[in-house]
Formats: structure tokens, C-alpha cells, sequence
């Protein structure tokens, strides 16, 4: 399961961290964002010993979303080593992302 993410884990987690995240920035009211949910939370659990996998609820961390210039949800940004390397909006496959991630390990 992806692991929720405010300002300060965020930090630990991504900015801090090293290798590759994946963070689905989402918001609990949207549609898609709803429906990318499962697919991040498997997706975290089948690859999470090669990569870290979160999410951080736009409404919750504004901060956030706002550093990241977040305009739509969902909106995905895969880091490597605490720096954003590449970034997808709207409704993703698993294979998706899997594919995005692999670009990057």
C-alpha cells in the first residue's frame, strides 16, 4: 500500500531519499483520482523493494501541491534521489507506471 505523505514525511521520504519514488498527488472528491487509488496502493506493494511508492492528499497538503505546481488530479511525478524526473496527469495503467518507474531505476 502506497504510504500517505504530509510536509515533513514528504521530506524524509522524497527530498531527502535516495533512488526512485512515485507520488500520486490526488484528492478524495476526484473521480479518477478515486480510481487510481488501488492500482498506486498495488502497485506500491509489488515494487516496493525497488521502489518507494506515497500520495499526498492535495487538499490536505496545499504546500505541497503547490510546490509541485499540481493544477491537475491526479497528477503522478516519479523522483530519483529527492528530484522529480518525470510527471503524468490523469488516469494511469499499472503497466503505466511500472514503465515510468523502470525509465528511472
Amino acid at each position: 500500500m502506497a504510504v500517505n505523505l504530509n510536509r515533513k514525511t514528504f521530506e524524509e521520504m522524497i527530498t531527502k531519499g535516495k533512488g526512485v519514488s512515485l507520488v500520486d498527488f490526488w484528492a478524495p472528491w476526484c473521480g479518477p483520482c478515486r480510481q487510481q487509488v488501488p492500482i498506486v496502493d498495488a502497485l506500491a506493494d509489488e515494487i516496493s523493494k525497488k521502489a518507494f511508492v506515497g500520495k499526498v492528499n492535495v487538499e490536505e497538503e496545499s504546500i505541497l501541491s503547490k510546490m509541485f505546481d499540481i493544477i491537475s488530479i491526479p497528477t503522478l511525478i516519479v523522483f530519483k534521489n529527492g528530484q522529480p524526473v518525470e510527471r503524468m496527469s490523469g488516469l494511469h495503467t499499472k503497466p503505466q507506471l511500472e514503465e515510468a518507474i523502470q525509465r528511472h531505476l
